[in-house]
């Protein structure tokens, strides 16, 4: 059903693109500047990096919207088609984005960051996964878990990936696009230390999140993870699996649930009581607030948070 209504919304977004001309964000672009569109907030954090003062990076889905279940409009697709380079992360993730290609032109440099990322499969530990399992290919997940970016290793591949797309696109400015890629990447290398030094002696490594989004963490640093709900936060757990978590927390000591701030996290907030486990904040990164991006925060710092937030259970 989504798809039809996507249909339809594309053949009036060609009526309207065709009646409109030129819309008021061309008379806003900066002269010179490469224009380009992310569709969330890690893909604009890091094209903004990789592009620098050589161009202007708009973030496409808003600050603290839920990323799993959006839909482009019109108006979105307007946007994309304006731009110059338009950056996702997959289409494990963003499903919706083969469904837009035909609007879009020679123009448009289309780059999906996590192009040369192995993706890894989703893990099926209870019925209710399975079942999100099925429903994950249903809807071209093909059964792949797409949070690549919770893993700065893999962060790297998809900061050298756009680097690269755009250097083959602007070959001019390939050293300007190679030099930010370079920075960005140190900090990124800064980054898995700590994680590394963190979690190499730890004896404890499991770990109970609120939705299973820290798959590669996980896997990159030889850690368990073990979630709520499945790949959408949005899933809720049946009572058998609830039960299972709390035989599952009380078996494995765990000391920490981690929820989400910007998800539903009444089922986290129950168990935590049912079994008397403190709860704290494990960010996904699929979106920050306007706040957190008013107040400076950024991937880096988020990850960072993320790490002292780990620090609780893998001991």
């Amino acid at each position: 059903m989504k798809r039809i209504i996507l249909g339809i919304g594309l053949l009036a977004f060609g009526l309207t693109l065709a009646a409109c001309g030129t819309s008021d964000q061309d008379t806003t672009k900066s002269e010179g500047k490469i224009q380009a569109v992310a569709t969330f907030y890690p893909m604009y954090e890091f094209t903004k990096e990789v592009l620098g003062d050589a161009g202007e990076v708009k973030l496409l889905i808003p600050a603290g919207t839920e990323p799993h279940d959006y839909e482009p409009s019109a108006k979105d697709i307007a946007t994309i088609s304006d731009a110059d380079v338009f950056v996702y992360n997959s289409e494990s993730f963003e499903t919706w984005v083969e469904n837009i290609e035909d609007n879009l032109s020679d123009k448009n440099l289309v780059i999906e960051a996590a192009d040369e990322i192995e993706l890894l499969d989703l893990e099926t530990t209870s019925e209710d996964d399975h079942d999100e399992l099925e429903e994950a290919e249903d809807h071209d997940h093909e059964g792949k878990d797409p949070h690549v970016w919770t893993d700065p290793v893999m962060v790297k591949a998809q900061v050298a990936e756009i680097a690269k797309e755009l250097s083959e696109r602007y070959p001019d400015q390939k050293a300007t696009f190679e030099k930010n890629a370079a920075n960005y990447t140190k900090k990124l290398d800064a980054l898995d230390q700590s994680y590394q030094e963190a979690f190499v002696n730890a004896s404890n490594k499991t770990f109970l999140v609120q939705h299973a989004a820290f798959g590669y963490l996980a896997h990159q640093y030889g850690l368990t993870q073990e979630s709520i709900a499945g790949i959408s936060p949005d899933q809720e757990p049946t009572p058998a699996r609830l039960a299972e978590l709390k035989h599952y927390a009380e078996d494995h000591q765990v000391k920490v649930i981690y929820f989400e701030e910007n998800a539903n996290s009444k089922v986290a907030e129950t168990l935590a009581k049912e079994t008397g486990i403190e709860l704290m904040v494990l960010n996904p990164l699929e979106s920050l607030t306007k706040e957190q991006m008013k107040e400076g925060e950024t991937y880096i710092t988020v990850m960072e948070e993320n790490l002292t937030a780990l620090k609780a259970s893998i001991k």
